[in-house]
């Protein structure tokens, strides 16, 4: 039997030596069973499982927000110090960097589905323990950091199991498309999720807030438990062997076209996509606002980040490297105009272009990882796509925090942006200072999928 070989390992290296599976007759896939006409933008939502994983996430999502908002909202209220949001930011995403990859293998290895069930289930409880608290009157700062962390544990699992997962409801030929509704559903909970927990605090205190989200979390479950698993086109399971993390960064590393969305999103996700530290201390100590108009702001964040959803969820193709760096651009451009706003009414209107631009981004970085990777690494691969999307938050949010207590509120959100847009460009100027580097860059290595839509 030949062996199956990564990309860029040692001739002599075996695929038991790094963890793929044996190349083998691949059966044919069920294909996902169709109901009803929908239009082409929400093409998705035919599939019955993809359907079921789409409302439970929206329900889910949207609670998610709530918590997000309500708990920086009693960080500022419990501190009013832009240093210790930057803390608990980064204790929930500080997981990522730890266990993303780890994350990753398990998807590679076991059931998605039921991984899924087991982290929703431990988001949704990490969520009931903070309500309580508040609700009790006995929350303190300690608290919130600790099941922020902890809640980071279970969504740096759940985050790479979640985008290898989405194949296996729709299948390649809907991929884009789906993905694109993944970042719709998102920002419609974004968009929703801030105004209720706007509402709420106002009404009855952060705290409902939290035991809001934990109710939530069972739409999620229910949709998951509910699935038809003859029509999940499940990948062959990846028997644990040594090697396995070194074959993903390996197969990583001698792909330039994934290199440079991974690159991208590291840069933009770890400077620029702190706006929950940032438009909660735009509203509070700017503009001297409310719950609800931090809410408010967020919401007007979300509008523009749905909008480019819903563009993107018309496209087929694998984005162009081109694309990315001209979305990464127009990302930090944007984000910079926002930040000089000079009023409460004109930050709102300038987030809507920034939501937009950030979405585009996100999604189409998205994309062309998922399109152009093998399905027996697609697991590891999504690990360190989330790993480098979310795992630099723990630097990126103390930096921003720190930068706001030191030279103003808006500089977190200027000097985000600023960084965003230099690094675009020396990225883009090297880009560009090599021979024929956007062929290359376009033109996955031999032997991977093109990932062509």
């Amino acid at each position: 039997m030949t062996a199956a070989r990564v990309p860029g390992a040692d001739a002599d290296e075996p695929a038991a030596e790094v963890g793929l599976a044996p190349v083998s007759p691949a059966p044919a896939a069920p294909v996902p069973t169709r109901r009803g006409n929908w239009p082409s933008p929400l093409r998705s939502l035919a599939v019955h499982n993809y359907r079921l994983y789409f409302f439970g996430q929206f329900i889910s999502l949207t609670g998610t927000w709530a918590q997000m908002i309500a708990q920086d909202w009693l960080v500022l209220q419990l501190t009013d110090s832009g240093i210790a949001l930057g803390i608990v930011t980064a204790l929930q995403f500080l997981p990522a960097l730890l266990l993303s990859l780890y994350g990753g293998a398990l998807a590679d290895r076991l059931d998605k589905r039921k991984l899924m069930l087991a982290t929703q289930a431990g988001m949704g409880l990490t969520a009931l323990a903070l309500g309580l608290l508040d609700v009790g009157g006995v929350v303190a700062l300690w608290h919130v950091f600790a099941l922020a962390g902890l809640l980071g544990v279970f969504s740096a699992l759940d985050g790479p199991v979640r985008q290898a997962f989405v194949v296996e409801m729709v299948g390649p030929a809907d991929l884009p498309n789906a993905v694109a509704l993944n970042s719709m559903n998102f920002n419609l909970g974004r968009m929703i999720g801030p105004v209720v927990a706007g509402l709420v605090i106002t009404a009855f205190g952060t705290g409902w807030a939290f035991l809001l989200n934990a109710v939530s979390s069972i739409a999620v479950l229910l949709g998951l438990a509910l699935m038809r698993s003859a029509e999940l086109i499940s990948s062959e399971p990846v028997r644990r062997r040594p090697g396995q993390y070194r074959a993903a960064v390996r197969y990583v590393r001698t792909r330039a076209d994934l290199m440079l969305p991974m690159l991208l999103i590291f840069i933009v996700g770890t400077f620029g996509m702190n706006f929950q530290i940032n438009i909660a201390l735009l509203a509070k100590q700017v503009f001297a606002r409310d719950a609800a108009s931090f809410g408010l702001l967020s919401t007007m964040l979300a509008v523009g980040a749905t909008l480019g959803a819903l563009v993107s969820a018309t496209r087929r193709n694998r984005p162009t490297p081109r694309f990315l760096i001209g979305a990464a651009l127009a990302f930090s451009v944007a984000e910079l105009l926002a930040g000089l706003m000079p009023s409460f009414e004109l930050t709102a209107v300038a987030l809507v272009p920034a939501g937009f631009a950030m979405i585009v981004l996100a999604q189409s970085a998205n994309a062309t990882v998922q399109l152009g990777v093998e399905p027996t690494v697609r697991g590891r691969v999504m690990g360190l796509y989330i790993l480098c999307f979310m795992g630099g938050t723990p630097i990126g949010a103390p930096f921003v925090g720190w930068i706001a207590e030191l030279f103003g509120p808006r500089w977190g959100m200027l000097g985000g942006a600023l960084v965003c847009l230099v690094a675009t460009l020396v990225v883009a100027g090297y880009l560009l200072r090599r021979r024929n580097g956007s062929d290359e860059v376009a033109e996955p290595a031999a032997g991977a999928a093109s990932g062509s839509g």
